[in-house]
């Protein structure tokens, strides 16, 4: 799939961080961008570098001013978008996430159904009718914000957030669908519950899901006890 050319922006965050934006807006082109410049630094290794923190469509770089000089990065990270050649990334993952949908599992069903105009067989349908790009971790430990939604199942977040979100709660908010790995408070609407352990300290790697992944939603009968 070809994509449609974007120059990087540049922006310091104080001596010590360098914002780059490759896109306008969250979309899965604008992710792609980010996936391939982190894998590409990743890969260099330059001295200096100390932390990568990747976003929808932006990566922000921390790096030492006394390794490399502020004026000089923006220069080496364009000259290394530019560069040919892909990232050595392994193939994406590509996961089936089972979920019990409605009643005590997934609380705001209805309302969503509701609210959508259309009946919860439908939200469900829809739902696990797509598959979704992992556009980063973040939130809490193993929390992937993943897109794009249907836009019919397009809602704001909730008016007022829940204090506690149950470990494993499918949510859908904006154009966007997500997983709660460990209890939580959290404003997304909660159409269901998956039993996958998205997050375990002591497993590694730690995150069931990172960025550039795959996962298709499939509807599960009844949970069994």
């Amino acid at each position: 799939m070809s994509e449609t050319p974007f120059t990087p922006r540049f922006r310091f965050m104080g001596e010590r961080s360098l914002l780059v934006e490759l896109g306008e807006r969250i979309e899965p082109e604008a992710n792609r961008r980010v996936e391939r410049l982190l894998r590409r630094l990743e890969q260099e290794a330059w001295p200096g570098i100390r932390e990568l923190s990747p976003g929808y469509r932006s990566l922000l770089v921390v790096f030492d001013p006394l390794a490399i000089p502020p004026a000089e990065l923006p220069g080496r990270i364009q000259a290394l978008g530019a560069a040919a050649g892909e990232s050595r990334r392994p193939p994406a993952k590509r996961i089936a996430v089972p979920v019990f949908y409605g009643g005590d599992h997934g609380p705001d069903l209805a309302e969503v159904a509701r609210r959508l105009g259309m009946s919860e067989e439908a939200v469900i349908r829809l739902h696990g009718s797509v598959s979704y790009r992992v556009y980063m971790i973040g939130f809490t430990p193993g929390f992937p914000y993943m897109g794009e939604l249907p836009e019919a199942l397009s809602l704001p977040r909730r008016s007022t957030p829940r204090t506690r979100v149950p470990k494993g709660s499918v949510a859908i908010a904006q154009r966007q669908t997500g997983i709660y790995p460990v209890e939580s408070p959290g404003g997304w609407h909660l159409i269901g519950w998956t039993p996958l352990e998205l997050f375990h300290p002591e497993r590694r790697p730690a995150c069931l899901l990172e960025m550039g992944d795959e996962v298709r939603f499939v509807a599960v009968e009844a949970r069994e006890e």
